[in-house]
């Protein structure tokens, strides 16, 4: 019974201290994912006009003609994507500079100019920003995020075993203080949306530092699991657009492109080839290919580059999502329009397959209103959770002091506790990492205490 005690105890410590210092960054995260979660909702209202509203000039034009328009109004920027949207949406141009900002231009129904956006300032990437990388960006901030995320599902296995093990669904006699009220709140809402949560925290995490580049490149070296390879060139830059399961496959090259290269160094020059395949002619193609709207068309970035044209199930951006049996990602001859190859949901592996579905499951459109109402739930109850706890902590606290759990010494109880930290460690690396990092501070911190009794003794 003493060591049930002593390993709930174990538990009990850890769970105070992570809630304690992630919190904080876990409400950050919680919060701007909400603001995330309805992006789509936002963003129709506050850009209206943008992307269903007309230009005041009524003349039909060609979109290979407003896109030279729309490089013309906006010197020293240049068009590299072209997203044909859903419904109602106005198509819409990406711009950019050979600084790397971009801008968005709408053009109406007649390829007229409606208006543009400057990329880092929309609704949604100031919120994706704000979720992944908390507006700083760089490396240590994205891994402090992910990091967040690992110790986030610890804390709630953590929170499941304490709730279960201790009394706390069991009635008690006597009277409930409010400091126990506030305990049992906090472990059946925990209780209840821990699985998730987890499911949540876990489809996040392709997009991460870490794990993510983990991830991908375990999809994309063992292709039966993963993703399918394709023999060729890969491409030269990072699109949104295209789908995360193909993201960084290998695209193949145009044919003919040695024999019409003209010193070409980059998108700035690719914009103005004579030889290169408009922009109408290839979305002809499109068409005779069956693909439907919305899609996006990904500009060749060099002289043996190719068109990409795909359809996405987690493009973060309104208008353009499709659902994963959808999911398609084609290449076209730049000069030719030959469709050279395509690789599709069909052909992902199951690990593929499982983030086509999970990262829009994530992001609250998978199914419609229901997945945000459900995400939305999920996550107001994990900020419920955090307040709880912070509550219970303060309830109990002494003034002045940290008011922590007690110490466990190690012993037996501590074999099962470390058997979980390094199976959730190997499962989450950079889980594992800050592990050894405490580990090695507990190790200082206790030499250091061992010196200063030892010379406390020597002065006697």
């Amino acid at each position: 019974m003493r060591n049930k005690k002593r390993f709930y105890n174990i538990f009990w410590r850890w769970h105070f201290y992570a809630g304690i210092f992630i919190a904080p960054l876990l409400i950050t995260l919680t919060i701007s994912g909400i603001g995330y979660l309805f992006y789509t909702d936002v963003e129709n209202q506050i850009y209206e006009d943008l992307f269903f509203g007309n230009s005041n000039n009524n003349e039909s034009v060609s979109i290979d003609e407003a896109i030279e328009k729309a490089e013309r109004e906006y010197d020293g920027y240049h068009v590299t994507k072209v997203s044909v949207l859903d419904n109602d949406y106005n198509t819409r141009f990406t711009l950019t500079n050979t600084e790397g900002k971009q801008k968005y231009v709408f053009i109406d129904n007649h390829n007229q100019i409606v208006g543009s956006q400057n990329v880092a300032s929309t609704y949604s990437n100031i919120m994706r920003s704000l979720h992944s990388s908390l507006f700083i960006g760089g490396t240590v901030v994205n891994y402090l995020v992910e990091l967040a995320a690992c110790w986030a599902i610890f804390l709630l296995i953590s929170g499941v075993y304490m709730s279960l093990k201790g009394k706390i669904f069991r009635r008690q006699k006597g009277t409930n203080n409010k400091r126990q009220k506030h305990k049992k709140l906090h472990s059946i809402t925990g209780t209840i949306v821990a699985i998730p949560m987890v499911v949540l925290i876990f489809t996040g995490l392709p997009w991460s530092a870490l794990m993510g580049n983990f991830i991908s490149s375990v999809a994309q070296s063992h292709p039966s699991i993963g993703i399918p390879e394709l023999q060729q060139v890969p491409p030269t830059s990072e699109i949104n657009e295209i789908p995360w399961a193909t993201r960084k496959n290998e695209a193949p090259t145009s044919s003919d492109a040695h024999a019409h290269h003209n010193g070409m160094a980059g998108m700035t020059n690719m914009t103005n080839h004579d030889n290169m395949m408009s922009v109408q002619q290839l979305m002809e193609k499109v068409d005779e290919s069956q693909i439907s709207k919305p899609y996006s068309i990904v500009y060749p970035m060099s002289a043996d580059d190719v068109y990409t044209v795909s359809k996405g199930s987690n493009t973060g951006v309104t208008g353009l999502d499709v659902s994963p049996y959808e999911e398609v990602t084609i290449y076209f001859d730049q000069y030719s329009g030959k469709l050279i190859s395509q690789v599709g949901y069909e052909d992902y592996g199951i690990l593929g397959k499982w983030f086509t579905w999970g990262i829009p499951l994530h992001e609250g459109h998978l199914f419609g209103w229901p997945n945000k109402i459900i995400n939305l739930v999920v996550c107001l109850a994990f900020l419920t959770i955090i307040i709880w706890g912070y509550k219970m902590w303060l309830d109990r606290k002494v003034k002045g002091q940290l008011s922590a759990p007690p110490k466990i010494p190690m012993g037996k109880s501590f074999v099962g506790f470390i058997i979980l930290l390094v199976i959730l460690g190997i499962i989450m690396p950079l889980f594992g990492l800050s592990l050894i990092v405490i580990a090695l501070i507990e190790l200082i911190i206790n030499l250091l205490q061992k010196n200063k009794t030892s010379n406390i003794n020597k002065s006697f």
